[in-house]
């Protein structure tokens, strides 16, 4: 006795594992199907089976037109059928990402991150006044943090206002100010514990001493 047997490797590649070779055995079927009325007709019904195939896309937005772009693309494009939404194109799918620009460094001083870089950026567009000024001192205090953590010990106010002048581009001079950043204790103060890593530390002293 002879058994035809259909190994995984000799089937045609699913476009779309996800929805099994059955949904694709389907969708070949439709694009097959000469009449017109006959393929709108089992899209349709493709499509809701899709639909319930994937129920945790329900509350992405355009479900529906998701739906009916897949149903194009494991079709390969082939299927005609009369969508309610714009058939994609092939070629916009295929066509390659402009490549992203990688991040670089803002100068020498890496320690205090490109969000700081940014940070002073945006302060310069604001209007001169007292709000501007302490969003200033507020960045060079958050300069003087990130120097401390990757320094692990102390600076002077000065080395931080010479910092962000030269990350300002001279625009944000606070070099001749008499006013003090936070001091150090204060930036590097720890976080308490909350309730619940608290309940965790003493379990694990009585579990300690059992």
């Amino acid at each position: 006795m002879e058994f035809d047997l259909e190994y995984n490797g000799e089937r045609p590649h699913l476009i779309i594992p996800e929805y099994g070779r059955h949904i694709q055995k389907l969708v070949d079927n439709c694009v097959a199907l000469e009449d017109v009325d006959e393929r709108n007709k089992m899209a349709k019904a493709i499509v809701d089976v899709m639909g319930n195939l994937q129920p945790h896309l329900r509350d992405v937005p355009d479900f529906k037109h998701k739906l009916w772009d897949q149903l194009f693309i494991m079709s390969d494009f082939k299927l005609e059928v009369d969508s309610p939404y714009d058939k994609p194109l092939k070629e916009e799918l295929q066509a390659k990402p402009e490549p992203l620009a990688y991040p670089k460094a803002a100068s020498k001083y890496r320690f205090y991150g490109n969000n700081i870089q940014i940070m002073i950026d945006v302060a310069l567009t604001w209007e001169e006044d007292e709000v501007r000024e302490a969003l200033y001192f507020a960045i060079a205090n958050h300069m003087k943090k990130c120097y401390l953590n990757w320094n692990k010990d102390t600076v002077e106010d000065k080395v931080i206002f010479k910092h962000l002048k030269e990350l300002s581009h001279d625009k944000i001079d606070l070099t001749e100010s008499d006013e003090k950043l936070s001091e150090v204790k204060d930036l590097m103060r720890k976080r308490k514990p909350s309730a619940k890593n608290r309940q965790s530390d003493s379990r694990k002293k009585s579990y300690k001493y059992k």
